[in-house]
Formats: structure tokens, C-alpha cells, sequence
């Protein structure tokens, strides 16, 4: 085996240039003392730490590059030579069935936990990926420290998203209990970081008034936002469905004919944990914007058509474009989710069934209501979805002529 004195690196263009060779050999990193990269003849590179303990060499090994980057090795480097100066060996019985990888254990949780809770566990993966994996991935299960969880919550902070890090931790805590009831940690070390001290949820009482609509969608419905984008923002106001719901909707689950939109799972209930189907009864101008929709997307199954065939756009891309817009108006700030606010707020004052609203909604009734009502209101609101729209487009149609006579341009050309 070479040298690893006589290899150095410094930087992560100087990991990559180093090739395997016939013999497996070392490479030493010139800022973390003790960190090596050890690389075999098939170009494996995984990270060494050697140290010194009670007049003894020991070797820990810490992972592989680059799914263990340059910048966590030593961080990793650092926080187990602080473990030596105080005579505890970092290293750990790799016999023992507690010394699993974080990242390898969350695989564990999310195919015998999330799978079988959540009928759609997209968001649960885009956490663990997104937001969990590159903080703690690379690290044993049971050397988890409440600092490692603090770091991983407060990263979504620091951001800026304080609602985030608080799904953060409540998947963590979860993750953690299942952990304990495995037997594979001996406590949960979230439970020592409150949800209070992470984000303390605000009721939200936002909604756009008759002046904010037409303003804000004459900004949208004019600008250079990519059409299918505009129209999803509108059927968001029109049928009141939420963003999860509307970004995912099917052909095979729009029936033209009979004017109705089944949506199949929706989010599901807070009590409970169950989804509820939910129907939609589509207006005359929700219909249209469906038509308009079908023609841009083809033969695709997904009513908003993803990068790659076959799939449907990301969570973020309704909010891009409804940022993007609010931020060429002087609206105050509101959120996609406010929509459904304006929504009901408007009917409710325009004295329409508050049942029906709720239906509309896809709310859960609960107590004794709950019980006993088992009404749909399908001809109200049927009734109700049609007037609504019709006042949505007595207050945005003018102002936007030249958008809505696209289609019908398209059509007779």
C-alpha cells in the first residue's frame, strides 16, 4: 500500500483526480489531522479516521465518498477526536445490530412504517431526502446526540422555515420512538427538544378580498408565467380543492360529460389518519380551463404534465409562479392555501349552505352533526360551484380578454 505521507489533498478536485492503481493505497488530508481516504483498485474511496488511545492505534471508518463529502468527514473527523481527548474510543462494535447507519435505518422506517400509514408517502421522502439524510445519513443510529437532531431542525430555520422544522422534528420523533420500540436506542433524544421552542403554529385568517382577485390575476393571467400555471392557480380559486390535490389530478379521474372531478385519495384527516375520496362538480368555466388543459397535455396521464413523461409537476411549482406574480403587485402576502380561504370566506358571505361549503371543502364533520348528517348537497352545490365561478369571472374576465380569447383562437384557426 503507498505512503498515504506521500498523498495529499486538500480540496474536493483534488479527491476526485485520485485514481485507482493497481495496488490499493491512502491518501492523507492535509487539514484534518488523523483523516485518510483510503482507495481500492476498483476506485472505491471511503474515509478513515486514525487515532491514537491508551498507547493503541485504532482505525474508524466513516463512510464512502462523495455520499460522505469531504466537509462531513471532518466535521465527523473533529467531533471523534473530541471523544478521544476524553479517553472514549468513537469506535463501536460493528457486531452489535445498534451500529446500523441512520440513513439505513430510515429505509427501514419508511418501507414498515410510512408505506403502511400514508397511501402517498411522497412528502415523507422528500423530507428524509431533502432535509435528514444530508445532515445525519452518514451516522450510527445510537451515536445520535441531541445536538445532531438540534442541527438537523434548526438547519429549516435558519432557512427561513420555521413550519418545515417542525415537520422535521415530528418525523423525527417518530422515527425515534419506533427506534426505541425496536430496541435499537435506548431512549428518544428529540423528545428533549420541544415542539414549542421550534414553531408555534399560527391560525391563519388570510383571504383575498373582491378588489386583491382581479388584481392579482390580471398580473398573473398577463405575464410570461407558463400558461398551464396560470390556469392551475385559477382552478385553485374555482373548485377549491388543495394544492397537493390539484398538482396530482388525473384524466382517468375527470369525467367531462357527467361534470364531475373524483379525486380519489386527498390529504388525509388529522384525526383519523384516513384520506377521503372527493368530488368536484366542475362549472361551465372549470370545464373550459380542464378542455384547455387536455390539449396542452396530450396524451399524458397527469393533468399538470413533470419534466419526464409520465409524471406530474413538483410540489413547488404552483407556488414559483404565485410568488413570482405576487411579487409584481403591492397585495400582501398570501399563500395558495389562502385561496381556499377566499373561497369559503365569499360564499359564506354570499349566504350559500355552510354544509355544502364544507363539502366543497372536503372538511370533517365531527360529535353528533357528524352522526346523523350524511348528506351530500350535490344539487346545491352544484348550483353553488357554477354561481361561484360565474363571480369569479364577473371580476377577472375583462381585465383579461386577450388571455381567454387565446383558446378560442387556437380553436377557429
Amino acid at each position: 500500500m503507498a505512503q498515504a505521507e506521500k498523498i495529499l489533498f486538500s480540496t474536493d478536485r483534488e479527491i476526485k483526480n485520485l485514481k485507482a492503481q493497481e495496488k490499493r493505497y491512502t491518501a492523507k488530508d492535509k487539514v484534518a489531522n488523523g483523516l485518510f481516504l483510503d482507495i481500492t483498485t476498483n476506485g472505491v474511496k471511503s474515509w478513515w479516521y486514525r487515532y491514537s488511545l491508551n498507547g493503541k492505534q485504532e482505525r474508524l471508518v466513516l463512510g464512502r465518498y462523495p455520499d460522505l463529502s469531504l466537509q462531513d468527514a471532518r466535521q465527523i473527523r473533529d467531533e471523534s477526536a473530541s471523544m478521544v481527548a476524553r479517553g472514549i474510543s468513537p469506535k463501536k462494535d460493528k457486531t452489535t445490530p445498534q451500529s446500523i447507519l441512520f440513513k439505513d435505518y430510515g429505509e427501514r422506517y419508511f418501507n414498515e412504517v410510512i408505506k403502511k400509514e400514508r397511501k402517498n408517502p411522497y412528502n415523507m421522502n422528500l423530507c428524509l431526502t431533502n432535509d435528514i439524510y444530508p445532515m445525519m445519513g452518514h451516522l450510527s443510529l445510537d451515536q445520535i446526540s441531541i445536538e445532531d437532531i438540534r442541527r438537523t431542525i434548526w438547519r429549516k430555520k435558519e432557512q427561513g422555515y420555521d413550519a418545515a422544522a417542525s415537520q422535521v422534528r415530528g418525523l423525527l420523533k417518530r422515527m425515534f420512538e419506533y427506534a426505541v420500540t425496536l430496541g435499537l436506542v435506548p431512549f428518544n433524544p428529540v423528545l428533549s427538544i420541544p415542539t414549542r421552542h421550534v414553531h408555534k403554529a399560527k391560525s391563519r385568517n388570510r383571504f383575498l378580498s373582491a378588489v386583491e382577485i382581479p388584481k392579482f390575476y390580471t398580473v398573473l393571467l398577463n405575464s410570461r408565467i407558463y400558461r398551464p400555471r396560470k390556469l392551475g392557480l385559477l382552478l385553485s380559486l374555482l373548485t377549491l380543492v388543495r394544492k397537493s390535490e390539484l398538482l396530482r389530478a388525473e384524466w382517468t379521474h375527470i369525467d367531462f360529460e357527467n361534470r364531475i372531478w373524483l379525486i380519489p385519495v386527498t390529504k388525509a384527516d388529522s384525526r383519523t389518519g384516513h384520506s377521503r375520496e372527493m368530488i368536484v362538480y366542475m362549472s361551465d368555466q372549470v370545464i373550459e380551463i380542464f378542455r384547455e388543459l387536455k390539449e396542452i397535455a396530450g396524451n399524458e396521464p397527469f393533468v399538470f404534465v413533470g419534466r419526464k413523461s409520465g409524471t406530474y409537476i413538483s410540489h413547488n411549482a404552483f407556488n414559483t409562479a404565485q410568488k413570482s406574480a405576487l411579487a409584481l403587485t403591492d397585495i400582501p402576502d398570501f399563500t395558495i392555501h389562502d385561496l381556499r380561504r377566499t373561497a369559503s370566506t365569499h360564499l359564506n358571505e354570499q349566504g350559500f349552505n355552510r354544509d355544502a361549503i364544507e363539502k366543497c371543502l372536503n372538511h370533517s364533520t365531527y360529535g353528533v352533526r357528524a352522526t346523523y348528517n350524511k348528506a351530500e348537497y350535490a344539487e346545491i352545490r352544484i348550483e353553488m360551484m357554477q354561481k361561484w365561478s360565474d363571480y369569479i369571472f364577473s371580476l377577472i374576465f375583462e381585465p383579461n380578454l386577450i388571455f381567454f380569447n387565446q383558446v378560442k383562437q387556437r380553436k377557429s384557426s
